[in-house]
């Protein structure tokens, strides 16, 4: 069997196929040296790497609190027409990017979109009409499009199953502590108007955009190829990995199966996908029905509750790389996954709109529909793959002992379409 697979890898287009070697042993302390490692210098990166991007992607919210809307003579309406284009430029750079990227190297394509979306962000400082907010917010978005996917599936190539889910969950921090610390950027930078002539917004832009090239200039030099290439100029000569550390984590990286940490230990992920849904539900429809004469702070404290939702995002791209089962069609189901988040932002982005102020009803009515919806998708989604699962069954079972074998050893069917794979929900 040992050399069965030796002779799959020397044969595969997988980079650090070199380093596989399936009679190779270690410890499990080695293992825990090891993935300690990997979390501070590999997670850590993409984790400061993704504050780079939200940084820069929400500071246009916190910049209409200084008057950025009458100073370009903009109303609420142009603003959301704004965040559609870049919306939908972030939504048509994912695919075009992971292939890029898969051509170039995560290490140089993900820190050239640093590079570049910070050089945007800042010339953001020197919009003076509706026009040059629109192509900037169209460029930020060609720039960002395809970071999530890209850094995402990077990551994947350091981990195993059963290790990465903890390490998305962290890296997904990066929203929560962007949104607190670009609060607090903001509250500083936006006094600052007046000076040399800037507004605070104009302010807000600069720094934040030099803040992020540093990060963008500096990953250049820190972000490896793979965990068999991690020499380099900031690096070091020798890489971080010695030898018996790379192929300690090729052997446990191969399987690049990504699935969430709390769905895994259920064997669970379209209910527990739900719950967020189902948390919404019941809060929309209160915000919905209560009376306009309602106190202000009993929506805030139906808000509050809504906004404090379970965030199963993690779980949801975890299952889609989990399904995938291939290194080649992860890459591609990680854009159009995200390729559709970012259809959901954009019509999210439009669905309170100035004629629905101030309790925006129809708003509400239109996410209560959407919130129903998902709800019994999940469900039926899981009826669906339990079918499939099923049917290979059924066809797995067929077949005689030495039919499987000889199916396993010589098919030509790859990832989601073997006989033998079975499909999470």
């Amino acid at each position: 069997m040992a050399e069965y697979w030796r002779e799959v890898y020397n044969k595969a287009q997988y980079e650090n196929r070199h380093r596989f070697d399936p009679d190779f042993e270690w410890t499990a302390d080695e293992e825990k040296k090891l993935i300690r490692k990997i979390d501070i210098r590999i997670v850590l990166l993409a984790w400061v790497m993704f504050c780079s991007l939200d940084l820069n992607r929400r500071n246009i919210n916190r910049a209409i609190s200084d008057n950025l809307l009458p100073e370009l003579n903009m109303t609420t309406n142009d603003f959301n027409y704004g965040q559609t284009i870049f919306l939908t430029s972030f939504l048509a750079a994912e695919l075009p990017s992971g292939l890029i990227s898969k051509r170039l190297g995560a290490d140089r394509w993900i820190p050239a979109l640093i590079i570049c979306w910070s050089i945007v962000s800042g010339c953001q400082a020197w919009m003076a009409t509706k026009t040059h907010y629109y192509v900037m917010r169209c460029l930020l978005g060609l720039a960002m499009g395809g970071f999530i996917p890209d850094v995402v599936l990077w990551l994947t190539y350091f981990y195993k199953s059963n290790e990465l889910p903890k390490r998305l969950a962290f890296f997904w921090t990066a929203l929560s502590t962007c949104n607190i610390l670009g609060s607090f950027i903001a509250a500083g930078v936006l006094q600052m108007r007046g000076v040399a002539g800037y507004s605070g917004w104009q302010w807000l832009f600069l720094i934040e955009a030099a803040l992020t090239l540093t990060i963008g200039l500096f990953s250049v030099g820190l972000m490896p190829a793979g965990p068999c290439q991690t020499s380099g100029w900031l690096r070091g000569a020798k890489g971080w990995f010695t030898e018996r550390e790379e192929y300690i984590m090729f052997l446990f990286a191969i399987q690049l199966l990504v699935i969430s940490w709390v769905s895994e230990k259920v064997k669970e992920r379209s209910i527990i996908s739900s719950l967020s849904n189902i948390w919404i539900l019941p809060w929309l429809i209160a915000l919905v029905v209560v009376p306009a004469s309602t106190s202000a702070w009993v929506r805030y404290v139906l808000l509050s509750g809504l906004l404090s939702y379970p965030y199963c995002h993690a779980i949801l791209v975890s299952w889609n790389a989990r399904n995938s089962n291939s290194v080649r069609t992860r890459a591609v189901s990680a854009a159009l996954y995200n390729m559709f988040v970012q259809a959901g932002n954009i019509i999210a982005t439009n669905i309170y709109r100035d004629d629905d102020k101030p309790l925006y009803r129809r708003g509400n009515k239109i996410l209560l529909a959407i919130t129903v919806y998902n709800i019994f998708q999940f469900y039926l989604v899981k009826l669906f793959y339990i079918w499939r699962n099923k049917v290979r069954e059924q066809q797995w079972n067929a077949m005689s002992k030495e039919e499987q074998e000889d199916y396993v050893r010589s098919t030509t069917d790859e990832g989601m379409k073997r006989l033998d794979f079975r499909f999470a929900h």
